[in-house]
């Protein structure tokens, strides 16, 4: 029996919140280009795979803590309720069976004892996703991860026995870069002579340093950057397994193909289709993000008039009436088609990304949107300071955003805010403006994602000079030339250790923002925060404001290397 042209693997560890849609779009180019092809969602089935209570039951040993013990008894129940729409109405039982299912993860730390797996991320802590020595002895089965049974024991059988012509593993999450190395490994020894082909925003990330490194650290037979469509197209066709590496962004897909996904079966209170009108981010000014310094993607968009009949289309196929729209930034064209396709986007659910455009400040534009069934947005501020905004090349005026979030306020759309502190350049002064930005509009902010900002190691700011990448760790940079971020030196007694402590304490002191932050979903941020809309509209708020440790990533949308370090309860990068 002859397998498929092209089998695509998403692995874990990421959100098991909604499909992959770059493995979606992937899915279909492929297949509307004539290739067999098929896709497996290894990072949901290794979530499913290891919360399976016999599995846990072993990985928690004989003596576990009593609150993971009663995690675990609640795994069955709280898997169902997170699944069911009760979730979306309920916030306290969300976050309580959300508690357990992530307590009940942590059974799971692999052979050392040194891993952490939450249902937001994953961190080893005895090697570095920016080494390429502990790349390689991931690649090579000489470390494991706490994937490593699901990949031997579940996945790789049933890759064996689909027989395919070819692997491509997507990896655009720092967090998946570990196990997919682990696995592009594992499969090169099972399945000798079946190349295996790596690609995403991870790989794109590190273009210009692999360019540079000797390859054999990489356990895969060649290595994509940018959008993969048209170069696994030829891959499909073709027997060769050439080395190297391979870049072409001609080829764009728009539409996805879901037909991979059980769709029931991810951690969310009613199936949530991911989509997108546009690869890249039309601004790419912003001085603090990959998508400006060292694009991902070259940018594209579909036609605006035909992204509502898109949805359509996605929703009679799938039978799902909501979406989320992962551009870097949805373009006011779309938004102004999406609203002018009010009756045909009538009970749907929309949210996603957007700049604090100017068309923003018609009241009726908002009004619109509403109608056109957006339930929140998702928008940049970042400081609260006008001269700070300036010099990040923002393009956004603070008089503005306040008279946008009131707009959108009024209309009854919930704005997820993203906040960051600790640029170059920013004193206490910047930073109490935010504060103070935050606290007199807490009434119109529904959402917040407060973080520290990880500059981009390609990026360019007056009066910081060249220098190594940084990571969250003991690792000197030498060890990692892989990784995706600079320092940022401190100014005039003020500086990421600074930015940190008075974001915990002056801005998570405040009452009213302390809040929002109580009611952002914990671990899942704005894969679920919308769920909550009516919850932010009432202003009904549970739970406690925590603050957690730092987690860096790639955003889900472009692939582009994450600015953020998110201190926010478990929510990770998006």
């Amino acid at each position: 029996m002859t397998g498929p042209d092209l089998l695509l693997i998403h692995p874990p560890a990421a959100r098991a919140a909604a499909p992959p849609l770059g493995t979606a779009v992937l899915l279909s180019h492929l297949r509307r280009g004539g290739a067999t092809a098929e896709a497996i969602d290894a990072n949901l089935e290794a979530h499913l795979y290891l919360l399976d209570g016999d599995r846990l039951s072993v990985a928690a040993g004989l003596a576990p803590a009593t609150a993971l013990q009663r995690a675990m008894k609640s795994v069955p129940e709280s898997l169902s309720f997170l699944r069911s729409p009760d979730a979306g109405r309920a916030f306290p039982r969300y976050v309580a069976a959300a508690r357990h299912l992530n307590r009940a993860l942590s059974a799971h730390r692999g052979a050392s004892g040194r891993e952490r797996w939450t249902l937001g991320d994953y961190i080893h802590a005895d090697l570095s996703e920016y080494s390429p020595r502990d790349l390689s002895l991931a690649a090579s089965g000489r470390a494991g991860t706490v994937f490593s049974g699901y990949f031997r024991d579940a996945l790789l059988p049933r890759v064996d026995r689909m027989r395919p012509r070819g692997v491509a593993i997507s990896v655009n999450y720092r967090h998946q870069v570990l196990p997919a190395f682990e696995l592009a490994g594992l499969l090169r020894r099972r399945l000798p002579g079946v190349p295996v082909y790596g690609g995403g925003g991870m790989f794109t990330s590190w273009r210009s340093s692999l360019h540079g490194m000797e390859r054999s650290f990489l356990p895969f037979d060649r290595v994509g950057f940018g959008p993969g469509e048209r170069a696994l197209l030829v891959a499909a066709g073709s027997a060769s397994t050439g080395g190297g590496y391979f870049e072409d962004g001609e080829a764009v897909e728009f539409l996805p193909d879901f037909g991979f996904a059980q769709l029931r079966e991810y951690l969310s209170p009613e199936p949530v289709l991911p989509v997108t009108a546009t690869r890249g981010c039309y601004w790419r000014r912003c001085r603090f993000c990959p998508e400006a310094v060292a694009p991902i993607h070259p940018y594209r968009a579909t036609d605006p008039e035909t992204f509502p009949t898109l949805l359509r289309e996605l929703s009679d196929r799938y039978g799902v009436r909501r979406f989320h729209l992962t551009d870097n930034a949805i373009p006011v064209a779309t938004l102004r088609s999406m609203a002018d396709a009010a009756s045909e986007l009538r009970g749907f659910s929309w949210h996603g990304f957007a700049r604090f455009e100017r068309e923003l400040l018609e009241p009726g534009f908002a009004s619109s949107l509403a109608a056109a069934g957006c339930s929140m947005l998702q928008l940049g501020l970042e400081s609260g300071s006008q001269p700070l905004l300036d010099r990040m090349g923002k393009g956004t005026r603070v008089a503005d955003a306040s008279a946008i979030l009131s707009n959108l306020s009024r209309a009854g759309i919930v704005a997820y805010v993203y906040v960051m502190l600790g640029a170059p350049g920013e004193t206490e002064s910047d930073a109490e403006r935010t504060r103070s930005f935050l606290s007199e509009h807490a009434g119109e902010i529904g959402f917040l994602n407060l973080s520290i900002l990880n500059m981009p190691r390609d990026a360019f700011w007056p009066g910081i000079a060249e220098g190594g990448a940084r990571r969250e760790g003991g690792f000197n940079d030498e060890d990692e030339p892989l990784g995706l971020y600079r320092r940022v030196p401190a100014r005039d007694g003020w500086g990421r250790p600074h930015a940190r402590r008075f974001l915990q304490k002056r801005i998570l002191g405040d009452p009213a923002i302390r809040a929002i932050a109580a009611r952002t979903p914990p671990w899942f941020g704005d894969s679920h925060a919308f769920f909550f809309r009516n919850t932010v509209m009432h202003r009904e708020t549970g739970g406690k404001a925590n603050v957690t440790g730092e987690s860096g990533g790639v955003a889900a949308g472009g692939g582009a290397p994450h600015s953020r370090t998110n201190t926010l309860p478990g929510v990770p990068p998006p």
